[in-house]
């Protein structure tokens, strides 16, 4: 069992992300915009955003035919730079992190980069295509984001995760998963050497 954080800027696609993978009903902390926010959660770009997360997204996935089984407890992260002293809490016990990326509002990405590299907790980033988005090519939104050459970066999925090579969709199922697939993996290859990890009861107890 493994804790994942889903994490990003404001508008990102993460209650997406969660909802569209999860086996269970997923517990969302939505709540509508106010005009109360207009001053701090700008809309520039997502103007038909009408809800915003104010805690946490949960939900859980069992990949029972990965090479290892697996059951991932999915916990997504609000936006809002103002929430980062909560992104420390969903962090803690966690295997690794995936950043979702809006290429229409980069800028929204820096502070979860930013904040994964601090916190030396292993991470991907998979960029949420929307409709009418240009698309880039991975190695252009790595420079983009200053990423190192060991951070994955995920625009497009591969053949094996769907019938056809097309742009990654937080509302698709098998893309989540795959890029899920593909943070597991890169967390394993980023543990570090010395003693065992803490059991996954105590990952579920921190979480």
């Amino acid at each position: 069992m493994l804790k994942i954080v889903i994490a990003g800027g404001f508008g990102a696609g993460k209650t997406t992300a969660v909802g569209a993978v999860s086996e269970i009903t997923p517990l969302s902390t939505e709540e509508y915009l106010t005009e109360a926010s207009m001053d701090v959660d700008s809309l520039e770009g997502v103007e038909a955003k009408q809800t915003t997360t104010v805690a946490f997204d949960f939900g859980r996935l069992s990949l029972p035919d990965a090479p290892v089984p697996l059951e991932l407890f999915l916990f997504g992260t609000p936006g809002q730079d103002r929430f980062v002293d909560l992104w420390y809490d969903l962090s803690r016990g966690a295997v690794g992190a995936v950043v979702l990326v809006d290429t229409r509002r980069l800028e929204s990405s820096f502070t979860p980069v930013s904040f994964f590299e601090d916190i030396g907790l292993p991470f991907v980033v998979a960029v949420n295509h929307f409709d009418g988005a240009h698309r880039y090519h991975p190695e252009q939104v790595r420079a983009a984001l200053d990423l190192p050459a060991s951070v994955p970066v995920v625009t497009d999925v591969s053949p094996r995760w769907t019938a056809g090579a097309t742009s990654w969709d937080a509302r698709n199922p098998s893309h989540v998963a795959g890029v899920l697939l593909t943070l597991v993996g890169h967390a394993v290859q980023n543990a570090p050497s010395g003693p065992a990890r803490p059991t996954s009861t105590t990952t579920l107890q921190d979480a």
